[in-house]
């Protein structure tokens, strides 16, 4: 993963257990999933009576410690790990987002991005410290709450006023509800515990905490866990399926099934397509830490050209606060990737990455190769080139720093120094994934958004729409 892929988004982790810890296994839940979005850490819990919410910046382990998880008791419980697509990275803007008016309470986690915000925000206002899609509708829930008197009547109001991207968790003092937009862009699925159910971005976080896998939430879905069981109503019908095709290239874990599909195999598959597609001849192929190692393996497999370890990723660097100066920057400062000068000394490397979005990493990749002593440098990316940025909850760059968006393939391969660049198709990248072309969102390559983008869109709408004079 080079350190400029486009950013994740967000995780999402909610269980309904009574007579379980439940903040210890969401903080697992969130823990399996901490690649989704590293800005902030936060578990809501509830012990039937009251809703206690725990929340700061940082990484999950920097959020939490057993001090901190064995105060929140109770049998329900949810959970969210922070990467800013909507609004800055503050304590205010961490989540779960928590409103109450003394007689109604709730708490609600949030995966997506919403494009109708600034609409909404002009009709609702934007109380309080937050400047998130994500605070704007827990407070539109908390009024109809105070009108309706429930979480599920409140949601069956509000969720069909919201456009965009947009997976909630969210809970009262009793239950647990989740919910999808009406297009499905981004993943959630439902596990099955002992005594209780749990729903998670991504099954890697069900794995980690011993539930089993029952189904997806399904786009236009409500979902309610309590002592009832597991209740479902639709809130929309979904006019068509658009998953993020991203979500295989580059954002879930490699051991997390999306549409039934291993996103290990579908990576893997794109390696072998691309083989097929961009052949080279070459002595090695390496990938470029992490997401690079399931296409990089299926590249050899069809090339026929060994794969080996060619570049260290320190795994212990995330999105630290304490970012090297410009100075470091520019003396090429190796915080996470590092050659192995033994390993490719004297050989033609095929460099396997999941995208290129600036081209400045890739270029300091190319360059840190021929220093080690790599005889030529072949770049090849599981997807097409990136030229639009995306609206649905990847803080990805405006269009004028996507260096696909204006770029040849041929001028993109002179930036950043390669003797060859290959990109997958868009049809192969499909392939790949499992599922018709129609049933995916492919935006940020092709531009052809399946829902509607406002001219009002961007990450700090609400924050720009507060700067804005009053009449």
């Amino acid at each position: 993963m080079g350190a400029e892929s486009p950013k994740d988004e967000c995780g999402l982790f909610g269980v309904w257990a009574p007579g379980d810890d439940v903040a210890r296994l969401t903080y697992f839940g969130l823990f399996a999933q901490q690649h989704r979005g590293q800005e902030s850490a936060g578990i809501a819990v509830s012990d039937a009576h009251n809703i206690l919410v725990y929340k700061d910046l940082g990484l999950v382990s920097q959020v939490f410690n057993e001090a901190t998880l064995t105060t929140l008791h109770g049998d329900l419980a949810i959970g969210h790990t922070r990467y800013s697509t909507t609004g800055s990275t503050t304590w205010d803007n961490a989540q779960p987002v928590f409103k109450t008016d003394g007689a109604h309470s709730l708490s609600l986690g949030h995966n997506g991005n919403l494009v109708n915000t600034h609409e909404l925000s002009r009709r609702v206002g934007t109380p309080g410290g937050a400047t998130t899609d994500s605070d704007l509708v827990t407070t539109m829930l908390a009024a109809e709450m105070a009108v309706t008197g429930g979480l599920e009547a409140a949601a069956m109001r509000v969720l069909p006023e919201l456009e965009g991207a947009f997976c909630f968790v969210m809970m009262d003092e009793r239950s647990v509800y989740a919910a999808r937009d009406p297009h499905g862009v981004r993943p959630l699925s439902i596990g099955r515990l002992p005594n209780g159910f749990v729903v998670a971005s991504e099954t890697c976080a069900l794995d980690i905490v011993g539930a089993v896998f029952l189904r997806d939430v399904e786009p236009g879905e409500l979902i309610r866990f309590d002592d009832r069981g597991l209740h479902s109503v639709r809130f929309a019908e979904s006019p068509r399926r658009a998953l993020c095709v991203f979500e295989y290239v580059y954002l879930a874990r490699p051991d997390s099934r999306l549409r039934e599909r291993s996103v290990h195999e579908a990576r893997r598959e794109m390696g072998r397509i691309m083989a097929r597609e961009t052949p080279v001849d070459a002595d090695m192929v390496i990938a470029v830490p992490t997401t690079g190692h399931s296409a990089a393996q299926g590249y050899s497999e069809v090339s026929g050209i060994p794969y080996g370890d060619g570049l260290y990723k320190n795994q212990y660097v995330g999105r630290t606060f304490i970012q090297p100066s410009q100075t470091l920057r520019d003396r090429g400062v190796k915080l996470k990737l590092n050659p192995l000068p033994d390993s490719i000394r004297g050989k033609r490397l095929v460099v396997v990455d999941d995208s290129i979005v600036r081209g400045t990493t890739t270029k300091q990749i190319v360059a840190a190769l021929r220093e080690a002593g790599a005889t030529e440098v072949h770049i090849r990316i599981t997807c097409p080139p990136v030229k639009w940025p995306c609206f649905y909850g990847i803080d990805m760059p405006t269009r004028q720093e996507l260096i696909g968006a204006d770029l040849s393939v041929e001028e993109i391969r002179a930036y950043v120094g390669a003797d060859s660049l290959g990109y997958l198709s868009q049809g192969g990248m499909i392939e790949a994934a499992g599922r018709p072309a129609g049933e995916f969102c492919a935006a940020c390559f092709d531009g052809e958004y399946p829902i509607p983008v406002p001219e009002q869109a961007g990450k700090f709408v609400l924050e720009d729409q507060l700067k804005l004079p009053t009449s």
